[in-house]
């Protein structure tokens, strides 16, 4: 198993990116949201992989965190989801942002990604929502604070999580402000 590549960016295109390690060029499917991190041609990067064997192809896929890779391995269990829907679905929203929508069940923005109808992001919802949803969700950052000082005030798991899930995706304000919207989306606050 290839955990991660780390070496120097050789080709972009697209989607495709090609790292030369040790003068080898691994070719590696990535996110939009990835390949739009990555360093120009030349820079040196590192990608969390996973790679996959079918029948007509060896395909490596490569992420930018281990979180986003944790999140391929769980969407492509979905039944209706390959490997190019989970690599759409991380393109269009952040590790964050896909793990609140499960969370919530917000079956809306799951369907802002090409490819992903009404049925597919209904059953990404109710295969993930466990794995993903309630208690399980690892919220990061100013999130993982929030959620924290919900819990202090004595708020259940369920209910802090709706509050997360009703907070806006951006991750530029201060934890007081997001703690203030959590307890207004509650009538607490």
């Amino acid at each position: 198993m290839i955990s991660f590549l780390e070496g120097e960016v050789a080709d972009r295109s697209g989607t495709r990116v090609v790292i030369s390690v040790a003068g080898v060029g691994y070719e590696v499917l990535v996110p939009t949201s990835t390949a739009g991190r990555l360093p120009p041609v030349g820079g040196r990067a590192r990608l969390f992989t996973r790679l996959q064997v079918r029948d007509d192809a060896i395909v490596l896929y490569g992420f930018g965190s281990p979180a986003e890779r944790e999140l391929f391995d769980l969407l492509v269990t979905v039944t209706g989801v390959g490997p190019k829907v989970a690599l759409s679905f991380l393109s269009v929203l952040t590790p964050e942002a896909l793990r609140r929508a499960v969370a919530s069940g917000d079956v809306a923005a799951l369907t802002l990604v090409p490819g992903v109808g009404k049925k597919v992001a209904q059953r990404v919802v109710l295969d993930l929502k466990d794995k993903l949803g309630g208690e399980g969700v690892a919220f990061e950052g100013p999130l993982a604070d929030v959620r924290e000082a919900l819990l202090a005030l004595g708020l259940s798991p369920q209910e802090a999580s709706e509050a997360l899930a009703a907070l806006p995706a951006d991750g530029d304000r201060p934890v007081e402000d997001l703690l203030r919207l959590a307890l207004r989306h509650l009538g607490r606050g």
